[in-house]
């Protein structure tokens, strides 16, 4: 048997403050119906001022490990001392520019000296996180890692830009990788990731780099905000998480009729059911939650799945395909069955009703 990294423990986070499309309507050029039809979001959750990314990661990562405590005991772990020994936050919005997000993270949650970093890869980013903290403990340098992926958009978007500001979310999710063998449920089977810098433009914020801070002059004026050009990203999100999928479900053997659950990175109604149909799948085998959450960039499909496990659409034994797109341009794909008896809390204010 092969050591792997087994999904054992998940959790996620939204602000309190939770925004409608008839809200948004209410501040901007905009209407509930313009942005359903577009988009399929029916809301998002703001942080509040003095909040930032690392108490959404915090709070996910506690309900992750708190999941993990409760799940059933862990027989093939090696030198378990802590929860984690490796904590991985996947963001593209951390607290500070320096240091890393992730140790203060640690910190908190009470797992100081652990190893402790940040990945970014934008909407991709946990996908990143996942690989990297597997990999780890497959080579045996980590035993337990809690990844997450945490994102606070509502601080980098156009407050005018009616885009953007109806797209996107703040939110956390978080899983517990513990180490075991390939043959368990919840075994991570395989990734497949990649990159085209080619496309950096077409999702970025401008100002505020190194590239920009050189000169020495003030930015134009709006290069501090998010922006992206959408329709470019419509076809590329589609081909580069559908090619990337495919050549995943080949790589470990899996047909595409066998395949029960998508959890796709959750940017767009549309790009999702462009991507279930390019793999033969129907509406129903796809996990959404963006019409509740809208798209919360590296915390999209770890969110995702802790919705869908609390609601029961995933099942013990299903074979479940991850997959995301996001900006630098990168993409990936990861595989597993869905793992027994993982009991998951509630994440607050999602289930609420508009």
């Amino acid at each position: 048997m092969t050591r792997a990294a087994v999904v054992c423990g998940l959790g996620g986070a939204v602000p309190a403050t939770a925004i409608s499309n008839s809200a948004l309507a209410a501040q901007l050029d905009t209407t509930d119906t313009w942005i359903r039809t577009r988009t399929g979001i029916r809301r998002r959750y703001v942080i509040a001022p003095g909040e930032a990314t690392s108490d959404l990661a915090v709070a996910a990562g506690r309900r992750a490990l708190n999941s993990a405590r409760r799940t059933a005991a862990d027989p093939q772990v090696e030198h378990r001392t802590t929860d984690a020994d490796l904590v991985v936050l996947a963001t593209s919005t951390p607290d500070r520019p320096c240091p890393a997000t992730a140790p203060a993270v640690a910190h908190r949650l009470g797992l100081s000296g652990a190893a402790a970093f940040d990945v970014g890869a934008v909407c991709t980013g946990f996908l990143y996180a996942l690989a990297t903290a597997a990999s780890m403990i497959t080579a045996g340098a980590a035993h337990r890692a809690l990844v997450i992926g945490a994102d606070t958009f509502s601080t980098i978007l156009d407050p005018a830009d009616r885009t953007t500001r109806a797209i996107f979310g703040d939110g956390a999710g978080a899983v517990v990788l513990r180490a075991g063998t390939t043959d368990e449920p919840g075994a991570l089977l395989g990734f497949d990731l990649g990159s085209d810098g080619s496309g950096e433009e077409l999702i970025t914020v401008r100002a505020g780099g190194s590239r920009q801070r050189s000169t020495a002059t003030p930015p134009p004026v709006g290069d501090e905000f998010f922006a992206m050009e959408g329709r470019s990203v419509f076809t590329k999100a589609v081909l580069n998480m559908s090619t990337s999928a495919h050549t995943l479900l080949d790589r470990i053997g899996w047909a595409r009729p066998d395949l029960d659950r998508l959890v796709a990175h959750q940017a767009n109604l549309r790009i999702l059911r462009a991507v279930g149909e390019q793999l033969g799948l129907t509406d129903d085998q796809l996990v959404v939650n963006l019409d509740r959450v809208g798209n919360t960039v590296a915390a999209s499909v770890p969110l995702a799945l802790a919705d869908a496990a609390l609601d029961g659409t995933l099942r013990p034994g299903d074979r479940v395909l991850l997959t995301g797109f996001g900006g630098g341009l990168t993409w990936g794909s990861a595989a597993l069955r869905w793992p027994d008896a993982l009991q998951v809390e509630a994440v607050p204010g999602m289930a609420d009703a508009l």
